[in-house]
């Protein structure tokens, strides 16, 4: 149980990692029409999709994949606890 639980939480951090790097290329002109933007953009759309809809910028700073980093930290701490309760 102890490897499923770490390569979900790798999975989880891997993720995580992809929603910051797709932050980040918003700041760079025309980095999100790059190949690796346009990929980057179908993996991570979907779940921040969600979170857009709920919470409105604030100007013209989207604070919605802070929120969605979070649900996935707090996602990763859950998985971490059941398989703690579970081994």
């Amino acid at each position: 149980m102890g490897l499923v639980a770490d390569v979900l939480f790798t999975l989880l951090q891997i993720y995580s990692y992809a929603i910051i790097i797709y932050i980040l290329l918003s700041w760079f002109p025309n980095a999100k029409e790059s190949g690796f933007g346009q990929l980057l953009a179908k993996i991570v759309e979907p779940y921040l999709e969600p979170f857009r809809r709920f919470i409105p910028p604030l100007g013209m700073i989207d604070i919605s994949p802070i929120v969605a980093l979070l649900a996935l930290r707090f996602a990763g701490y859950g998985i971490n606890s059941i398989f703690t309760m579970i081994g």
